[in-house]
């Protein structure tokens, strides 16, 4: 009996204990510096050690405090946490060939407040010096691991990669890695989880393949994007009129883009709720005036006989459509720059081909949806409803849509608080940026519109429109 009721409360010790062993943390940071540097690549990384669990981290001598790190004695176990929870989740690769296990050339336990990797050459000094003194009272749970691992490599001018696979330590892990190529500037890296593999240095077409999966799969999950397509699809449904409807968003979109990669946006907090809410009220204002060009399309066949509805909306309402789509495109491609914000990273000094082939992954993307949308369109109104009817009941059910969009994100606007510039010589500079932007999206439009109308002969007329 006395040993059943031992056992019963030896259990729940432990019971209460293990939790406290293997908690996961909710946030960790790890900090990373990658240095080719001969024949060798130095790797330094700084860790939360809360973060490697089940690790019996030894105690000073003459205490009980089990969240003590007594430094004299830790070198071995904070070698093994260094390989077991860091090194063996970093892969790197030279020319795209795996690099072998590292040496583990020095650890170091550090403090909160420990500087070090604030540069390179800190971070270096701080893991080649003195260590810190053994009487030093340290507390495990609140302190970092540092360590240096070497790669033997064939060159230091060679292509690297890594793939970490660092998300295992922490609930939300969040890795920060500076690559300092011989000769070359500093590249940063800000990665969430488990992000793939990262090329570092990667080529032109590498990168041009990786920005087209982005911007196709981009388009694709934008649901707002793909509403205001569909506005722009449902009363023209055949290609020699989408084609200059879905040019003007596609060269607009692209200006805009282009100018915030290039640091060309304002860098306000109101700035990116104002592009939201802009997009959703561009969607309302589309399904709008569907809803109100098909009534009228409607009046005009009925009051000129010989003209069907479709052709009298696609004559009145083609032409404006270009002007308007290219100005709600220049809004829609300050939204994409936000999704693409992040992933510039990835592009190495590849910068305009990254940003060109995310654009050619998003017309892909808006291809693939044309394709699927123009036949089950001309389904629909063929068989289901008649088109004007139809046009009316979806260009409602998508502005109902967009306008709760518009006003939740107007509400979220509404929480910033807008200040007018100072004008000075920073202004100014920044004035005659936004203005030769405006020169060159003017030129763009009338260059690409202007040589579309005057290839068409005076009194032709719009005939391409569906009819029924």
């Amino acid at each position: 009996m006395a040993a059943c009721a031992a056992l019963a409360a030896l259990g729940v010790v432990l019971g209460s204990a293990a939790p406290a062993a293997h908690d996961i943390p909710n946030d960790v940071t790890i900090h990373t510096i990658l240095k080719p540097d001969g024949q060798q690549l130095r790797l330094l990384v700084r860790v939360p050690l809360v973060a490697m669990r089940d690790f019996d981290y030894p105690k000073p001598r003459g205490t009980t405090n089990a969240d003590l790190l007594d430094l004299a004695r830790a070198d071995t176990v904070l070698r093994d946490a260094a390989t077991l929870w860091v090194s063996d989740y970093l892969d790197l690769y030279e020319n795209d060939e795996p690099l072998g296990p590292p040496k583990v050339v020095s650890v170091r336990a550090a403090l909160q407040s420990d500087k070090s990797f604030a540069s390179y050459e800190e971070a270096l000094a701080h893991l080649t010096g003195p260590p810190r003194p053994d009487v030093t009272e340290f507390f495990w749970s609140q302190g970092l691991l540092d360590v240096l691992f070497e790669y033997p490599i064939q060159s230091d001018r060679s292509l690297f990669s890594i793939r970490p696979r660092l998300a295992r330590l922490g609930i939300r892990t969040l890795t920060v890695l500076r690559f300092m190529p011989p000769g070359g500037a500093v590249r940063g890296f800000e990665f969430s989880g488990d992000p793939g593999l990262v090329r570092l240095d990667p080529r032109w077409h590498q990168a041009a393949f990786q920005f087209v999966k982005l911007g196709f799969f981009h388009i694709l999950d934008g649901v707002d994007h793909l509403l205001f397509l569909a506005c722009l699809v449902i009363p023209f449904r055949r290609m020699r009129s989408l084609v200059a409807v879905v040019t003007a968003f596609t060269v607009a979109h692209s200006i805009t883009l282009i100018a915030s990669a290039y640091n060309l946006a304002p860098d306000a907090l109101w700035f990116p709720p104002l592009i939201e809410t802009l997009i959703a009220t561009s969607i309302v204002y589309m399904a709008l005036e569907n809803i109100v060009f098909a009534n009228k399309g409607t009046q005009e066949s009925d009051s000129a006989p010989g003209t069907s509805g479709e052709a009298a909306f696609a004559g009145v309402a083609l032409k404006r459509r270009w002007l308007v789509t290219f100005g709600f495109g220049l809004v829609h491609g300050f939204g994409f720059s936000f999704a693409l914000r992040q992933t510039l990273q990835f592009a190495g000094s590849h910068l305009l081909t990254s940003l060109l082939s995310f654009n050619i992954g998003v017309e892909l993307g808006q291809l693939l949806v044309l394709v699927l949308l123009i036949p089950s369109l001309d389904l629909l109104f063929r068989y289901v409803v008649p088109e004007r009817i139809g046009t009316i009941i979806l260009s409602a059910l998508v502005a109902h849509t967009s306008w709760h969009w518009t006003t939740e994100r107007w509400a979220a606007l509404r929480q910033f608080r807008f200040q007018w510039p100072v004008v000075d010589a920073a202004f100014l500079a920044g004035a005659m940026r936004w203005m030769m932007l405006v020169v060159v999206a003017a030129g763009l439009y009338w260059l690409v519109f202007g040589v579309l109308r005057a290839g068409r002969r005076p009194g032709d007329r719009v005939t391409d429109s569906p009819t029924h």
